[in-house]
């Protein structure tokens, strides 16, 4: 599209800013965010860094209060004392992370909905502020009914993930999508860096650093509100933040130009959003992403658990402190990668060409997991990090992908539902995810022998059945690969 130029009358009526590319004519019209949007990005060629640092920063905020969670989550059940045996630890932790995914689930579309309609900026902002306030409590919490409740609100309220796929894709040019689309998961890399570090080594501050707190201040009675104190401040600071977000949603308050850009979208291959669910090239990617994130949240929750269990257990006996510096390296890891290197490997081979090879090579790395728990010292550590940094590299290989084929099988007009309906069902598949995972962890810290294979090994071998099957799925005649992407 291009733009061109219109008087003042022109904007007091609402008065399109004609233009013609290609045969097809374009409207620009004056007071729509989404027009202005697309003006400004058909002459500024460039890559818009200050929209993606926006992006970023607003994603950054929402993943925290899941990244920073796993390093101290199997203390704080314990802390909590609902566990009646340390082997039970694993099983209540489930839930804590299931009921996040759970209210996720149950609120996506609707959030989708109200983006599609309200615009992206407003949705951004409520879940911005909803992290404020339920990680705050979530810190707070007393009992392990509290902290259930938190989380699960905190979820339900925190609609972001569907609307800002379709805001990355649609605040640049369409040379920039991956790059764009790649910072939302970029952004939960370096969660990956801050988050783990925060939870790890911020929890329990009265242990940790009893020069600087008490047991007697708020941080002492309350040992794991100090990381999630510190994520609200940050959530609150991108909060700011969003008021330099630009709306990339059409608003043109003319019905009947509304009715003939919906007509237009129509003739150029959309289908309606009521028939997205008939679209087999959507729902094809979505399934396929709902298989992958299911198989990544079992396997952190998983590897959170396993990496500070007991010895006597097959685990590793890490410290909280441990597990925090392992994922932080491996979300650096995977920053890198996402940045630096993805975008060519996208560019030059397609999301699809990388999408199998990281899902083969991921199955082959986790196979080695309960092995590592006969190393010790330096070359534990060394090995356990090489092996996370090359697992959440593969695992993002894989969510851009899925990301992508998403975006581009469906329009602008349907990207906020379509994108909720693929954070639903993903919830969904995520909420069973950290429930199935505590308990399938908890039966294999209590039968480390006696079968036909040690329990850790057959806890790794199903959380590897989940990426079989997912690997299964991206071959005909399942899958559909959208025409967008069928030539990059």
């Amino acid at each position: 599209m291009s733009g061109g130029e219109s008087g003042p009358a022109a904007a007091a009526a609402a008065v399109p800013l004609l233009q013609a590319p290609e045969g097809r004519t374009t409207k620009y019209y004056e007071g729509c965010p989404g027009c202005r949007l697309d003006e400004a990005n058909k002459t500024r060629t460039g890559v818009p860094y200050l929209n993606f640092f926006y992006i970023w920063v607003v994603c950054l905020a929402a993943a925290l209060p899941v990244q920073s969670l796993f390093p101290y989550l199997y203390f704080m059940i314990r802390d909590l004392k609902v566990a009646k045996e340390e082997q039970d630890i694993g099983f209540y932790a489930g839930f804590v992370g299931a009921t996040y995914f759970l209210g996720r689930a149950i609120s996506a579309v609707p959030w989708g909905m109200f983006a599609d309609k309200y615009g992206r900026k407003p949705c951004i902002v409520i879940s911005i502020l909803s992290v404020i306030v339920f990680n705050t409590l979530f810190g707070l919490s007393t009992t392990y009914w509290m902290a259930i409740v938190t989380r699960g609100l905190l979820g339900l309220l925190c609609g972001i993930l569907g609307p800002i796929k379709a805001y990355a894709s649609e605040v640049c040019r369409k040379e920039h999508q991956a790059l764009g689309i790649s910072l939302v998961t970029s952004s939960r890399a370096i969660a990956l860096v801050i988050g783990p570090a925060i939870g790890g080594f911020l929890a329990q501050p009265a242990q940790k650093y009893p020069n600087l707190f008490s047991e007697e201040s708020i941080f002492g009675r309350f040992p794991y509100f100090l990381p999630c104190f510190v994520i609200s401040l940050l959530a609150a600071g991108s909060c700011i933040a969003c008021i330099w977000l630009p709306e990339t949603l059409h608003f043109h308050g003319d019905d009947k130009v509304e009715a003939i850009e919906e007509l237009e979208a129509q003739v150029r291959g959309s289908e309606s959003t009521k028939d997205l669910h008939k679209n087999w090239q959507l729902m094809s990617a979505i399934i396929l992403y709902c298989v992958f994130s299911m198989h990544d949240t079992a396997y952190l929750e998983v590897f959170s658990l396993w990496a500070v269990s007991s010895r006597k257990f097959r685990g590793l006996s890490l410290t909280s402190q441990d597990v925090g510096t392992v994922l932080a390296i491996s979300g650096f890891g995977v920053l890198v990668y996402q940045l630096a290197i993805y975008p060519f490997l996208a560019k030059y081979f397609g999301p699809i060409k990388t999408f199998r090879p990281a899902a083969i090579l991921s199955i082959i790395l986790l196979t080695t997991y309960p092995f590592m728990a006969n190393l010790h010292g330096l070359e534990l550590k060394i090995l356990i990090n090489i092996a996370s940094v090359l697992k959440n590299m593969f695992a993002a290989t894989i969510t851009i992908a899925c990301n992508i084929l998403q975006n581009t099988a469906v329009t602008q007009e349907q990207r906020g539902v379509a994108n909720g309906i693929s954070v639903t069902l993903m919830s969904v598949f995520k909420s069973v995810a950290p429930a199935a995972a505590g308990i399938l962890f908890s039966w294999a810290q209590k039968h480390i022998s006696g079968l036909f294979l040690p329990g850790d090994q057959i806890l790794f071998l199903a959380i590897n059945m989940v990426s079989v099957i997912g690997l299964v799925l991206t071959f005909k005649p399942f899958f559909s690969l959208p025409n967008p992407t069928r030539h990059s």
